[in-house]
């Protein structure tokens, strides 16, 4: 992948430690989606806007099929929020950032 982020990219093997506590946001995407790649600037101004009071993260639902399953992931972009590791709230389709960042003041 050549894009930058600051958002975490998240794998099979580090997932469920990364989202355990605390606040995240989950992008369950591919490379190859035009969606996808609209909502990645958005992130970026969740990110900014939430610091560290939560965790921005990207799953590449290609290269990590475990957690894509374990998630139900059928359409992407799909952006889950959990809260200590449990799912509080889904979004499929392109979210736009002023909802993203409701969702997580609201989850903190």
């Amino acid at each position: 992948m050549t894009e930058t982020t600051n958002t975490k990219h998240l794998t099979d093997s580090d997932f469920s430690e990364s989202i355990k506590s605390g606040v995240s946001l989950i992008d369950f995407w591919a490379e190859w989606c035009i969606p996808c790649r609209m909502q990645t600037p958005i992130l970026e101004k969740v990110h900014q806007a939430v610091g560290s009071k939560a965790l921005i993260g990207k799953v590449n639902v290609d290269e990590n099929m475990e957690v894509a399953s374990e998630y139900g992931i059928i359409s992407i972009p799909t952006l889950i929020l959990f809260k200590d590791g449990k799912e509080v709230k889904r979004f499929v389709g392109v979210q736009n950032d002023a909802v993203l960042n409701k969702a997580i003041e609201d989850a903190i």
